[in-house]
């Protein structure tokens, strides 16, 4: 039988200088680090540190030890605190385990099957344990150093990546994962609070809705918004918008979509697709799906289609009102007593808007063909798409 393990200890300081190159190498941030002889040389101590003690623990089939990872745990707070960046977290944690597994490779000789199976039995839950101990003291020292908002902004795009990091994330921030999630986006018309005003407007949302939300862009705002029930989390979401729509204090233009089935990313982009073609709104109900949308959806995506709308659209623009009182019309399932209500006409004034309607475009409002037609056509508009 070999000796694997008197083979791998004897590797562990050309192994531990190899991966400190490594990182730094491949990671901006130990790059930077590097540049200090001091930063390097506790680099390299704690490579070294973690190496002798995986390959005399693995050789005994001993657990890590609470000193052990009282180390690990002190060394991830001093790089959380330092200001090392989650990708950069993720990527160091994913290099040293394929190192690890090279490093087996190379201290074994082809009579070492028996040790290389139990180094290869050990790794895994040990690895595991380690890495989730240096993670609790990364995510500690981001705490003294990033602001709560940046850490929920953080946690919004690693789940909107799909990144596994992003359980670690909210568990250090005390926020709870639920399986049903609908991926809002709001967008702002016009001009948008600059990055302080963004970050004020968020502080002032977190405080009411503790949830994962952030600024993709100046205009756009982002929120997961997650309950155990899927129509808890559309109510959650209507809550949301409402109080972010009032906060900005101007109509938003939100696209919503479910995120569970396809995944984050898929709802994210399903999201914009449903906002870009959503008139901007001030009230609660102002939050579309797909469904609510697909007509407008598939007219923006055949321009032939779309501009014919968008002549319908400005024959209604001759007025008075027609555009304004067609969306008061089918937002109130063409209920006329309502709708009046909603404009503050008299219900004859409103008729004499619908025969308006029917002169210029040829279509009637409460046809079949009309409904489709028109509701589209104002939707579209309302949008700002024929502008």
């Amino acid at each position: 039988m070999g000796d694997l393990f008197a083979r791998w200890r004897g590797m562990v300081a050309r192994h531990s200088r190899r991966a400190v190159d490594a990182y730094v190498r491949e990671l901006p941030d130990f790059h930077l680090m590097s540049t200090d002889a001091r930063s390097r040389a506790e680099l390299l101590d704690f490579a070294f540190f973690l190496r002798e003690r995986t390959v005399a623990l693995a050789a005994e089939d001993r657990p890590f030890g609470e000193d052990d990872l009282d180390v690990v745990v002190a060394v991830g707070r001093e790089r959380g605190a330092a200001g090392v960046s989650p990708v950069a977290q993720r990527r160091v944690l994913a290099l040293h385990t394929s190192l690890t597994l090279r490093e087996v490779h190379e201290a074994a000789t082809p009579v070492d099957v028996i040790e290389v199976m139990r180094a290869l039995r050990w790794l895994p839950d040990q690895g595991a344990v380690a890495q989730a101990a240096y993670t609790r003291g990364y995510l500690r020292g981001q705490e003294a150093l990033r602001p709560v908002v940046d850490r929920v902004r953080s946690l919004a795009q690693l789940l909107l990546a799909g990144d596994a990091f992003a359980d670690d994330v909210a568990a250090g921030l005390a926020m709870p994962r639920h399986e049903h999630v609908v991926v809002a986006v709001a967008r702002m018309p016009g001009p948008v609070p600059d990055p302080a005003g963004r970050a004020d407007l968020l502080t002032d949302l977190l405080a009411h809705h503790w949830l994962p939300v952030c600024w993709e862009e100046p205009g756009e705002f982002v929120a997961l918004v997650g309950a155990d029930e899927p129509a808890r989390a559309e109510e959650r979401t209507r809550e949301v918008v409402r109080d972010f729509v009032h906060r900005v204090g101007v109509p938003c233009a939100v696209g919503a979509a479910r995120g569970a089935a396809a995944g984050p990313a898929a709802a994210l982009e399903e999201a914009r697709q449903v906002g870009l073609v959503a008139p901007p709104d001030h009230r609660a109900d102002a939050v579309r799906y797909r469904a609510d949308l697909f007509a407008e959806l598939g007219a923006a995506a055949v321009p032939p289609v779309d501009r014919w709308l968008g002549e319908t659209a400005r024959r209604l623009a001759d007025g008075p009102d027609l555009i304004a009182t067609l969306d008061a019309f089918y937002r109130n399932d063409l209920h006329r007593a309502r709708t009046a209500a909603a404009l503050a006409v008299h219900p004859r004034t409103l008729d004499y808007r619908l025969h308006r309607v029917h002169r210029l475009t040829g279509l009637d409002p409460v046809s079949a063909r009309g409904v489709l037609v028109l509701s589209t056509a104002v939707t579209r508009a309302l949008a700002g798409a024929y502008t």
